[in-house]
C-alpha cells in the first residue's frame, strides 16, 4: 500500500470537523449550535473552536440571531464545502477498499 488517496482533505479530516461535515451535509437547511453539540457529541467550545476553521476555509456558513432574547447560532454547509466533503468522503472510500502489497517481505 503507497501513498495517501488523492482527495483527503486535512481540514475535515480531523474527527470533530468530520462529525460537524457529516451532520450538515445531510441537507442544506440551516442547523442549530444545540443540535450539532447533541449529535456529535462535541462539547460547547469544541463546536465553537471547529466551526469557525470550517468557516474560515469556507466550507460552512455561521447565521447568528436570536429567537426571543435568546441568543441562537445556525449552521449550514456551503456548495464548497458539500463538493470537498464529498470527495474526502469518496477518498475514504477507496482508502478502506485498498488491498495491501502482497509482494513484500518482512525484515527477519
Amino acid at each position: 500500500m503507497t501513498g495517501t488517496p488523492e482527495g483527503l482533505d486535512p481540514v475535515i479530516h480531523a474527527l470533530p470537523k468530520l462529525s460537524i461535515c457529516a451532520l450538515l451535509a445531510a441537507g442544506p437547511q440551516w442547523v442549530e449550535f444545540r443540535t450539532v453539540r447533541e449529535a456529535t457529541g462535541l462539547s460547547d467550545s469544541m463546536v465553537s473552536k471547529h466551526s469557525r476553521a470550517l468557516e474560515d476555509a469556507g466550507y460552512i456558513e455561521i447565521r447568528k440571531g436570536g429567537i426571543g432574547r435568546r441568543p441562537r447560532t445556525w449552521f449550514r454547509m456551503t456548495p464548497l464545502g458539500q463538493a470537498r466533503y464529498s470527495r474526502h468522503v469518496a477518498a475514504l472510500h477507496r482508502l478502506l477498499q485498498r488491498e495491501p502489497d502482497r509482494d513484500t517481505t518482512p525484515d527477519a
